[in-house]
């Protein structure tokens, strides 16, 4: 069986119907979805499977639906079809499935567009379309089980390599565990689950059906409080050869003269950056959100302070969103090196923390009960909040990394 790096993208690959599997193996492929057809026409955005009519769309209706989301802990459907529709889940699976292929850039800015409407909708469509990049890194009989029947595949992953275990087994692994925060599960036909290989042994991917999994009803967060992040518990099944790789597999830049951007860079050089846009996008909304709030009396000499902070906070939004789109730019096209990633990491942990700070810093001068302030700002907020939060935006992590990724000479 041809790998991945052996096939052209424009190699027509015929389609196959997956063997039944025997009862409690994962093998069985069950509810996937028929997509929608790709994105095509005037509307497409170049270069991807996103379309610009179906952004604008998915936004009004995530926006409409949002409070209601964010009551049940879990997006609406008519959200998740609009999603769909947008070419989130398909942006950067391979073209020989109908996907896109497409940029980091393209991804950052409609995440950070739909997150104005819903971060919760944006932060499950962006790692739909990440997981996705990762997936396109499984043995073609894998990707042939998650996209032969189209494209629009939602893939969920839980990534901490010590939550479960996995043993070999005859043709395959026999794999158990408990993976926490796992975005977007339920809405999911497929997770990406990492595992160490036996005792202390190295880590691998493995890709589940979703009924394979239980799902623990864990996430209870104030932010991204839709995103529906719960635990997810595998007892022992079978994953055969086909459906695994390294986790170093997954991560590392690799070599394809061929292939898209998207499917030879490093998963570290855009995953913290694409990570942001959902914050980025909640600040700009929260920002509006404020600023109606206050807008009355707002010229009055006592109101300075008040003043000034609106328009550093806005300042600061701008600024963050400038850094993102570079570090975007680099992601696309620029010569990967250690340096490359180590600004990547920093400008996306940078980006977090300032955006924190600029959302927090609008109320620093109310003085009246927390409930005095709009719910739609304390959601923003709170989003905004929460994902500066997550371990992969870690300020210290990334700072010891951009330290260490700057061989001499290289511009820091």
């Amino acid at each position: 069986m041809p790998t991945d790096e052996q096939t052209s993208d424009n190699t027509p690959i015929p389609r196959a119907t997956p063997a039944p599997g025997r009862p409690g193996d994962a093998t069985a492929v069950q509810g996937v979805p028929q997509p929608p057809a790709p994105a095509a026409g005037p509307d497409a955005v170049r270069g991807t499977a996103l379309s610009q009519g179906g952004l604008e769309r998915a936004a009004r209706v995530a926006a409409r639906l949002a409070p209601e989301a964010h009551a049940r802990r879990r997006l609406h459907e008519e959200t998740l079809r609009a999603l769909d529709e947008a070419g989130f889940a398909r942006h950067f699976v391979p073209g020989r499935w109908g996907g896109g292929s497409g940029t980091f850039r393209e991804l950052l800015h409609a995440t950070a567009a739909l997150a104005e409407s819903c971060a919760s909708a944006a932060w499950c469509g962006m790692l739909w379309a990440v997981h996705g990049r990762f997936a396109a890194r499984l043995p073609l009989p894998a990707q042939r089980e998650l996209w032969g029947a189209g494209p629009d595949t939602r893939i969920a992953a839980g990534l901490w390599p010590s939550s479960g275990r996995a043993r070999k087994a005859p043709l395959g692994w026999l794999v158990e565990g408990r993976w926490p925060v796992v975005s977007g599960v339920h809405h999911a036909a497929w997770l990406l689950l990492v595992a160490p290989e036996d005792e202390g042994g190295p880590s691998r991917v493995f890709a589940v059906p979703r009924e394979a999994v239980a799902v623990n009803d864990t996430w209870d967060a104030a932010g991204l409080r839709a995103t529906g992040s719960h635990h997810v518990t595998l007892t022992e099944t079978f994953v055969p050869e086909h459906r695994s790789l390294p986790l170093s597999a997954l991560l590392e830049a690799r070599e394809d003269r061929d292939g898209a951007r998207c499917h030879t860079a490093p998963a570290q050089l855009a995953g913290q950056l694409l990570m942001c846009a959902p914050a980025l996008g909640a600040a700009r909304a929260a920002l509006r959100a404020w600023t109606r709030q206050v807008r009355t009396g707002l010229e009055a000499p006592r109101h300075a302070p008040r003043r000034i902070g609106l328009a550093r906070a806005g300042a600061d939004i701008d600024a963050v969103e400038l850094l993102l789109d570079a570090a975007a730019r680099r992601a696309d096209s620029a010569p990967v090196t250690p340096g490359t990633v180590a600004r990547n990491q920093r400008d996306a942990a940078v980006s977090a923390q300032r955006l924190a700070d600029a959302v927090s810093s609008l109320t620093q001068d109310v003085t009246g009960p927390p409930d005095a302030l709009d719910d739609e700002f304390r959601r923003r907020r709170d989003d905004v909040r929460t994902v500066a939060t997550h371990g992969a935006l870690s300020l210290d992590a990334a700072a010891a990394a951009y330290a260490a990724g700057l061989p001499a000479g290289e511009r820091p």
